[in-house]
């Protein structure tokens, strides 16, 4: 059972070519440490069901993070200065794609905390986009009479 303790807010930023999308996400979750790692987990809802949902789980490590959602074969390795090669679950199936980090800033103590990455993603070895995203980690305020 997700404890969902935690407001987690989520900022992504797409850049192709000549345009731009950007993406806000504000929800509940869970944060933990575990030695050098943070683990931060929350439910990403269906657009057409919302009774309907995936736990996306960030697992940050000193350089590196990789994000997995259950009931999906999507596996996203962000790692500082690499490129990785990752499976991408779009719905329809399953792709390929690479991405390159060339940035990620990790601010995550006891309380949460911040993320930033920047990274490229390539489809074929072709640049598809340039991203940005800005995760914040904030305890919720205790709930009176609990």
């Amino acid at each position: 059972m997700l404890k969902e303790n935690y407001s987690i807010n989520i900022k992504g930023k797409q850049f192709y070519e000549e345009d731009k999308g950007e993406v806000t996400l504000s929800t509940t979750g869970s944060y933990r440490e575990q030695g050098d790692v943070r683990f931060i987990a929350y439910k990403e809802y269906e657009e057409d069901d919302a009774s309907r949902f995936h736990t996306a789980v960030l697992k940050v490590e000193p350089g590196k993070v990789t994000i997995i959602r259950s009931g999906s074969s999507s596996r996203l390795i962000l790692e500082e200065g690499q490129r990785h090669l990752c499976l991408y679950d779009t719905g329809f199936g399953t792709m390929a794609v690479g991405l390159f980090t060339s940035e990620l800033n990790a601010q995550l103590g006891e309380a949460g905390g911040s993320l930033e990455i920047k990274y490229t993603l390539d489809i074929d070895s072709n640049l598809s986009s340039r991203n940005e995203l800005r995760i914040e980690v904030r305890p919720l305020p205790p709930v009176p009479g609990f």
